[in-house]
């Protein structure tokens, strides 16, 4: 019954989150609907903080395969649970990008008709970056100069500092925390801060089964080895690999320097006032 209920957790989350969000671009790149970062960034956010509200119940709601590794990392979470949980999410991730195909297939190649774009040809990038990311952004201008050694940084960075704040919000020691009623409000506008400024660089994954499972779903539905950036397969080291070394360092970081701080009592503090490290923690299995 548990492994169930993660399972469906994840899967329903990270549903949410990639329809929402890479429905979000598509209807951006097709039909001009949202103007500027901002407006897709939010969507994204706000994305994230309904799939959280909707699952936590559930699964803690990690909704990330590189927030679930951090997680077991952080001694949040036993790692027997891992792999139902990374189940989950490719399966949301999956059945997401399948319905926002089905949903604009025919926008998608009416588009491509439009603007002389053939699918699998490298300009198809065009719509290619509806489902995985690119560096840099295709939409970005000419101003946008990223190499991969900068696109891996930029993922790493942008999911450290996605887990060093939900690690932050969600543990008892934080005097200074939110209600737990409106932390997911907060990891959301997150995400929308770090998508605002990462975005023009990678078009900011944070996410491996977000970015993993649409171009894997993308390469098959056409688009080739179009839908890998730099033409090869270095995108398992910047989409995959760095968010999961950026979400692992943050884990450690908390835990190791952060929290042991939190923990302590501040001078002049009474008794009543010292955190006991009883607090229940957002993944705590």
């Amino acid at each position: 019954m548990e492994t169930r209920r993660h399972f469906l957790g994840e899967a329903i989350g990270t549903f949410v989150i990639v329809f929402f969000g890479c429905g979000s671009v598509a209807v951006t790149v097709l039909f001009g609907a949202h103007a500027g970062l901002f407006q897709v960034a939010m969507v994204w956010g706000i994305a994230v903080a309904l799939a959280i509200y909707m699952t936590r119940h559930l699964s803690c709601a990690h909704l990330n395969p590189a927030v679930s590794i951090a997680m077991v990392i952080g001694r949040r979470m036993s790692a027997g649970h891992l792999p139902v949980y990374l189940a989950g999410q490719i399966v949301g991730a999956l059945v997401a990008t399948i319905v926002v195909y089905a949903l604009f297939s025919s926008s998608i190649e009416q588009f491509e008709t439009m603007h002389a774009i053939t699918r699998g040809a490298p300009n198809s990038v065009q719509t290619a970056m509806m489902f995985g990311e690119f560096y840099p952004n295709p939409g970005a201008g000419a101003a946008a100069s990223v190499g991969a050694s900068t696109a891996f940084l930029a993922e790493a960075i942008g999911t450290f500092v996605l887990v060093l704040v939900i690690f932050s919000l969600t543990e008892g020691c934080n005097v200074g925390r939110p209600d737990v009623s409106i932390v997911p409000l907060f990891i959301g506008l997150t995400i929308t801060v770090l998508i605002s400024i990462i975005a023009p660089l990678t078009q900011a994954g944070f996410n491996p089964a977000r970015d993993l499972v649409p171009r894997l779903f993308a390469m098959a539905a056409g688009w080739g080895m179009a839908a890998l950036p730099d033409a090869g397969w270095g995108f398992l080291t910047i989409y995959v690999l760095g968010p999961i070394v950026g979400g692992a360092c943050a884990a450690l970081a908390f835990t190791h320097l952060v929290e042991p701080v939190m923990a302590s009592p501040a001078p002049g503090t009474s008794s009543a006032e010292r955190c006991c490290g009883g607090d229940e923690k957002a993944g705590a299995r």
